[in-house]
Order: C-alpha cells, then structure tokens, then sequence
C-alpha cells in the first residue's frame, strides 16, 4: 500500500511589488512514496486536534517577520520496536493561518493565491518520511520527500521522539528554500531591485504532532 506523508510549508509574509525576473529555475522532481507494508507493523493515527504546524518567515533586511499556522487534517505513522520508521499525513492548504488564527485577510488571502501556494490548483502539500536515524537518546535525524505545488525535493530535519505506550511524540523543526518549491514572490534569487523588501528564502517550521495507535484495519483506506 502506498501512501503519503504530507506536512504542509507555508511561507510567510508578503507585501510589495516585483522587479525585474531573472532566470527561472524549475525542478519538477515526481513525487516519492513510502510503502507500507500490513504485518506487523503498529501504526498509529496522528491526533489532528492536538497536532500543530507552525510557521515564520521574515525580510530579509530587518526584524519585520511574521508567523502562522497550518493544520494536518489525517495522517499516520509506522512504528516498528519502539522506533519511528515512516508515516503519512495530509494537511489542507486552505487552513491556512496568521499568528491570531485568521483565516481571512489580506495576508492569508495572499498566501493561497498564484504569487505563492495557489491553493486552488494546489490544495495540498505533502512528505513522504524515509527515514529516522538516531542522533541521541529521543533525537533523531528524519529524511524525506516534501511536496508543494507538485514539485518535489527532499529535506531532512532534526526532531525529538518519544514513543512510549503506543503514543507517539514528535516536536522537530524544518527550514526550507522556498524557491526550491517555486515560491519566489519577492526573492533575490529572481527579481531585482527589491532592496528592503524582499522576502527571505529561508522558512522555518516548528513541528509538534501527538499519534496514538491504532489497528491497520481502522487506517487502511487512508488515501
């Protein structure tokens, strides 16, 4: 059964008008997926309520930054002898947020149009988890295939795990170069003469998800 792991990345911030484009760079990787196998395996459902996506982006010259939340609407992870081996999730590009849980302004509103996430056309973003490998203790390393607007490319991020009496904690934090998912409103990398207004490329997520175990049967058609 193949699945997908999906985390939505939200940029931030963003106002102004462009320059001049410079040369694009695309990169249409496919989307990878992760095989889940029905075994042995424990499974267990990510808590939706109790999960939260937090994201920050600033200019890139200043202090001028802001801040938001997204939400995963159903998602999953495998576990295998205590140790967190892959998993799925969804996260609906329309839940959206600014830092007082608004979802209907002229921030958010700019972020589901075409300038960046274009969540008509693109209404949801997602990872594919590969791997997680020990660094200490409850801190792992986790690899995977993050998906945004059809554009796949793989990221790694650093996260704290606790796998205790079929409950699993997971709080790690992910940067990304939003260009690298087509998402240069306002980059250096592409338009000129913005000077204090251009956006830096750099986005942070600080990621907290709870997952409670369940049967295989009861997540089978998760899809």
């Amino acid at each position: 059964m193949k699945n997908k792991l999906t985390i939505l990345i939200i940029i931030p911030f963003f106002f102004g008008c462009r320059g001049p484009v410079k040369e694009e760079n695309k990169n249409n990787a496919p989307a990878s997926s992760l095989s889940l196998n029905s075994g042995n395996e424990n499974y267990v459902a990510i808590d939706t309520k109790q999960s939260t996506v937090t994201w920050k982006g600033s200019n890139l010259i200043g202090s001028n930054s802001h801040t938001g939340y997204v939400h995963i609407s159903k998602g999953e992870l495998l576990i295998e002898n205590g140790q967190l081996m892959g998993g799925i999730a969804e996260v609906d590009m329309n839940t959206i947020e600014d830092e007082n849980h608004g979802r209907d302004n002229d921030l958010v509103n700019h972020l589901k149009d075409t300038d960046f996430f274009d969540v008509k056309k693109f209404p949801v973003s997602t990872i594919v988890l590969t791997s997680a490998t020990s660094i200490n203790g409850e801190n792992k390393k986790i690899a995977g295939n993050l998906t945004i607007k059809g554009i796949t490319n793989p990221v790694t991020f650093p996260a704290k795990i606790e796998v205790r009496d079929g409950i699993v904690k997971m709080n790690g934090k992910l940067a990304i170069d939003r260009t690298k998912w087509n998402v240069r409103y306002k980059s250096g990398k592409f338009y000129d003469l913005l000077a204090d207004q251009t956006i830096s490329d750099s986005i942070q997520f600080h990621i907290k998800i709870l997952a409670k175990k369940e049967t295989y049967e009861s997540i089978k058609d998760f899809n």
